[in-house]
């Protein structure tokens, strides 16, 4: 096996090496990513915090109770959790509406803000919902705006040339996606969690995400929350240098992985989105219908069946995936900088996440 070979050996570019074995196209050998279905191996079951989290706030969040889900650690990784899919029917419908249609909104920060006029980027879902409804299969169609978000900030806005947080640039963090995390990180021992930072990742079956680790944020005691929805991919997660070979595992839609402890500053990276595995244009779970009774304080919300056809097609090749942060210790504050604009943004060639696309005209991905 490839792929295993590649991971026995250490050195300098160990992990560079398997994401370049992933990140191809033709790249049929899956046969060494973890399968957090298949329990076995280095995958073991993991405890969770069921008192932590009642039932009826993990309904508010649109999720199952606590205690019915199937949640996963890896020897070697302390710190990791992997949580298969613990969203209710339907659920996954309200953040992937919210991920499209409102937190790509202004106050909040996205990539196109680099290259386009403010009033240009104020609605795009209103100047996309008909081309995407629309779209056919043809990979010559042009691309709806919502086709060429690549990032979303949210909270404080991470800034891409400094690659740290400040106080003078940040917009109230969404109050439903802060209550969802707050329910997924008390589930794990992380009662208190504060959301203050999101960043969104729009990916298609030509994106990849650099080799990276997450350690702008001040405090590193809280945990990393990642949300995946749409189509699968491979997730690389590595070790505290470059020359640590990766594990590489998959990814579903609804999944949720939890980084914290010794995990929370390993490096890692994304170097391949996939079909879903059913074979279908969407995988199943995102075919559930969500009950007409949502509990009260729930925040979900009911999406139109208009709006829910324009989230699946562009789901048909893509997959949308939120990060959340804790940034400040409670009662923590930003150091005083200066000579920073506060602006947050990104720098005029993304180069966190990257593509091969040459119609996109980003940097070639040299991880």
């Amino acid at each position: 096996m490839a792929a295993a070979a590649l991971t026995r050996e250490g050195g300098e570019d160990a992990f560079r090496r398997l994401f370049r074995f992933y990140r191809q196209r033709d790249a049929s050998d899956l046969r060494g990513v973890v399968d957090f279905s298949v329990p076995g191996g280095q995958v073991f079951r993991s405890q969770l915090s069921i008192s932590s989290v009642s039932d009826q706030d993990a309904y508010r969040a649109g999720l199952q109770p606590v205690s019915q889900w199937k949640a996963y650690g890896l020897t070697g990784y302390p710190g990791f959790i992997f949580i298969a899919n613990p969203f209710l029917p339907g659920c996954q419908h309200h953040w992937v509406k919210q991920s499209l249609k409102l937190y790509p909104q202004k106050p909040n920060v996205c990539n196109l803000d680099l290259h386009m006029a403010p009033e240009k980027t104020v609605d795009l879902w209103g100047q996309s919902k008909e081309q995407l409804r629309r779209k056919g299969s043809s990979k010559w169609e042009p691309r709806s705006l919502l086709e060429k978000l690549r990032w979303v900030t949210l909270g404080y806005h991470y800034n891409w040339d400094t690659k740290k947080y400040s106080a003078n640039h940040h917009t109230p963090f969404p109050s439903d996606l802060a209550f969802l995390s707050e329910q997924v990180a008390a589930a794990c021992g992380f009662r208190g969690f504060q959301a203050q930072a999101g960043i969104l990742n729009y990916y298609h079956f030509d994106s990849s995400l650099g080799i990276h680790a997450d350690e702008s944020e001040l405090d590193h005691s809280r945990p990393l929350l990642s949300f995946s929805f749409g189509q699968s991919s491979i997730f690389l997660l590595g070790g505290l240098k470059r020359e640590e070979a990766p594990t590489a595992m998959f990814m579903h839609s609804g999944d949720i992985m939890v980084m914290s402890g010794f995990s929370r500053l390993l490096y890692h990276a994304v170097p391949r989105v996939l079909p879903n595995p059913e074979g279908t244009a969407l995988p199943s779970c995102l075919d559930q219908a969500l009950s007409s009774d949502l509990p009260v304080g729930s925040v979900i919300e009911h999406s139109s069946d208009e709006d829910w056809q324009v989230c699946a097609k562009y789901l048909q090749s893509s997959r949308i995936n939120m990060t959340i942060r804790q940034v400040l210790a409670e009662g923590q504050k930003f150091p005083e900088e200066s000579g920073t604009n506060g602006k947050g943004q990104a720098p005029s060639e993304d180069n966190h996440h990257q593509e091969n696309s040459t119609a996109k005209r980003h940097k070639p991905n040299t991880d």
